[in-house]
């Protein structure tokens, strides 16, 4: 009895900021409306997702967004890198 409770619970909660909108009533990916007899995926904690296909695919686009946040951030940090040094080697000339 104390499960079903749970779930529903679960089920009935509205996220902060958002009321009237229940926290599982579609696929954060395809927007697929979750029954609530049906299996619900999980992913990061609170996203909800309507098959294992949906939630391996927003796992994969995480990843490629990662990856591409770590070379964002390489590049801009050899960038600066680069600038620092070209900055310290200037020859300035003093008029005598």
């Amino acid at each position: 009895m104390a499960a079903s409770l749970a779930c529903a619970f679960f089920f009935d909660a509205e996220p902060a900021g958002e009321p009237g909108k229940h926290a599982l009533d579609a696929c954060a990916l395809c927007a697929k409306r979750l029954a609530r007899d049906s299996d619900v995926f999980m992913y990061g904690g609170d996203t909800p997702f309507c098959s294992e296909e949906c939630w391996r695919e927003q796992m994969h686009l995480d990843t490629v967004s990662a990856r591409q946040a770590t070379r964002r951030l390489q590049r801009f940090t050899a960038g600066t890198e680069c600038h620092r040094g070209h900055r310290q080697s200037r020859k300035v000339s003093i008029a005598s």
